[in-house]
């Protein structure tokens, strides 16, 4: 199956970037190459480095990007700045990252992210590590329901996993229908209405399955002091815990004093690093919602530093 993904916010957020025809970019989540070919096609003497932990993005990506100043590297993007070392980079001038999962992965119905499809339980961005099979086939219960909430936000998780382990009891789970129908068969009638009742369940073991939102926030303040100054972070998330977690981190990018409030002056010296380049975050117009549905969660939160 040829890699297709359709860019979410792509002019917005290569707008935020302030392309640098001289600058060096990172693309951390490079895909099929969408953004890495709109950043890499506006430099001269500048260069893009593009990660992605997919293989099937990498091939693509390299091949999107030939004859364009730029490199792609298979890498999870929380590492860039090993990759940047091995490169020879010491400071970037803006990096991108276009969280969540690619059409590409969806479509792929071998790939197992899909609740849609019937296919081995996998859900691994990589080639390694634990498949959601194995996750929900061996972790206790407490720990399934923790995922689920933490992850999925979702309110049945302890009714979901009981039908879980009562299921793994007799026989393993290891395709997604299977999973996608004891879901459906442990929540109420009426939360079935609303949008399909797996969806939740397989976003918390697709992130637990891919540590997301860990790389997340390893990568947040890495990334802004790897850019030099007037540097831009622009990050595109795709759901609230993710969202939030950019937020907070932007936000103490701009904190500056931090002295108790008694204290008549300023002792910390603490100033603030940068600021936003939107007061809140930019949302996909009307037009690209009517070509892409899957952008309609998308937002994208950008700071520069100072």
């Amino acid at each position: 199956m040829e890699f297709s993904h359709i860019s979410v916010l792509l002019q917005e957020s290569i707008e935020a970037l302030k392309i640098l025809p001289t600058g060096v970019y990172v693309d951390g989540t490079a895909g099929g190459g969408g953004h890495s070919f709109e950043i890499a096609r506006r430099l001269t003497t500048g260069r893009l480095i593009a990660l992605d932990r997919d293989p099937e993005a990498v091939l693509a990506a390299t091949e999107r990007l030939k004859g364009l100043p730029a490199k792609v590297v298979q890498s999870n993007f929380k590492d860039f700045d090993a990759v940047l070392d091995a490169e020879g980079v010491e400071t970037i001038n803006g990096m991108l990252l276009d969280l969540g999962v690619s059409s590409h992965q969806l479509d792929a119905a071998e790939r197992g992210f899909s609740y849609k499809s019937e296919a081995p339980l996998d859900m691994r961005m990589g080639e390694s590590g634990p498949t959601a099979a194995d996750l929900v086939n061996t972790l206790p219960y407490g720990e399934l329901v923790r995922i689920l909430r933490s992850f999925g936000e979702e309110k049945f998780a302890p009714a979901i996993v009981k039908a879980i382990v009562r299921r793994r009891e007799a026989e393993p789970i290891t395709t997604t229908l299977q999973l996608a129908e004891l879901v459906c068969s442990a929540v109420p009638a009426a939360a079935r209405r609303d949008g399909h009742p797996a969806r939740k369940t397989f976003q918390a073991l697709r992130i637990a399955v891919n540590g997301e939102l860990d790389a997340l926030q390893e990568v947040l303040q890495k990334a802004f002091d790897r850019l030099a100054p007037g540097g831009v972070l622009a990050v595109i998330t795709f759901h609230s815990l993710e969202d939030r977690m950019v937020k907070h981190a932007f936000a103490e990018f701009m904190k500056g004093c931090i002295c108790p409030p008694e204290l008549p002056v300023c002792v910390c010296g603490r100033k603030p690093a940068g600021e936003l380049l939107f007061k809140k975050p930019v949302l996909p117009s009307a037009e690209e919602l009517k070509v892409n549905k899957r952008s309609r969660s998308a937002k994208l939160r950008a700071v520069q530093k100072y």
